[in-house]
């Protein structure tokens, strides 16, 4: 009954708590642009998909980017490299995906990244673009997702960007034991802002902490110290259980699509490397071997690496990163 209820909940209209804590839909977490929403149909109920749609400032128009979010981000950790888009005359759309952020939270979901991928679509075609080029730029579980929404619609992607995604080594069958959504369900419970920033510095950032990134985990762990944050953390259960049983690393043979690799180096993230036996534990989320397999695997890819940077390499070095990005974008294979 109580994730019912936080899950009622999270279908409220949007309002506002105390600082640093959350709605289970980001209520009181302010985006950098306007947040808009879309009404969907999906799995016999009505859902709200958030997203941001932000024109080209200036330029000659130069395309549509959709920016696909990761696990532990939201639309608007993408704020630095919208501004770089839309300056160089790119209209930019940056979705919540359904289950994150300012978007719904269903109780009850099968979760999937063909779904997530068709929830994509729905958003474009809402916005008249279901038949429109993009490109396409996924971080981390976003790169999954813009995997599989390649191999769903190629002929809509002009180019595929994927910036340290995860999901390019199959954790099972390496011998990374399997979890219940339940176990999963009950450690994220346990998630506040000081296991996040642990998690983050050591995964994510090599060890060293800026008050940039304190902005992005602070959001992320307002949702956990919320009113709704069972609904937040039944959320994050499912969707953990999802990128754990459909890696993408078997089907990137199958990309058709142009695609650069943008790989922080020193990046060590491993889905359920916490149940690993030690020896295992010590060989995943080796990114310097993934992205140089995962450019292999996908015909005609292109690496692009930095060496002193780790799993988002559009927060740490947002300047670098992004003239890498519009480098890639304008001139694609």
């Amino acid at each position: 009954m109580r994730i019912l209820a936080a899950a009622l909940l999270a279908c409220l209209p949007l309002t506002t708590f105390a600082a640093d804590t959350y709605g289970p839909r980001l209520e009181g977490f302010d985006y950098p642009y306007p947040v808009k929403i879309v009404q969907i149909e999906s799995q016999r109920q009505p859902l709200e998909m958030a997203y941001l749609d932000v024109p080209p400032a200036g330029r000659a128009f130069a395309g549509t980017v959709v920016l696909l979010h990761g696990k532990n981000f939201c639309a608007a950790t993408w704020q630095d490299s919208i501004a770089a888009l839309t300056a160089a005359g790119y209209r930019v759309i940056a979705p919540d995906q359904i289950g994150f952020c300012k978007s719904s939270k269903p109780e009850r979901y099968q979760y999937s990244f063909e779904q997530l991928a068709a929830n994509t679509h729905a958003l474009l075609a809402h916005l008249g673009l279901d038949a429109a080029q993009i490109d396409l730029v996924g971080h981390s579980m976003g790169g999954m997702l813009a995997a599989r929404y390649a191999l769903l619609y190629p002929a809509q992607v002009r180019h595929l960007a994927l910036v340290n995604p995860i999901g390019l080594e199959d954790w099972k069958a390496k011998g990374v034991p399997w979890r219940s959504v339940d176990a999963w369900y009950a450690n994220e419970l346990k998630t506040r802002f000081e296991s996040i920033r642990a998690y983050q510095l050591d995964v994510y950032y090599d060890g060293e902490w800026t008050p940039t990134y304190e902005k992005w985990a602070r959001m992320q762990s307002g949702m956990y110290e919320g009113p709704g944050r069972q609904a937040v953390a039944w959320s994050q259960a499912l969707t953990s259980d999802m990128v754990f049983n459909q890696p993408v690393v078997h089907e990137l043979p199958r990309i058709t699509v142009p695609t650069t690799l943008f790989i922080g180096q020193k990046d060590r993230t491993a889905i359920g490397r916490d149940l690993a036996p030690p020896a295992l534990k010590a060989t995943l989320g080796d990114y310097p071997a993934l992205g140089r397999a995962a450019a292999a695997a996908i015909p005609g890819a292109t690496l692009v690496t930095f060496d002193d940077l780790g799993h988002s390499p559009q927060v740490q070095a947002p300047e670098r990163f992004n003239t890498a990005l519009l480098q890639a974008l304008q001139h694609p294979r």
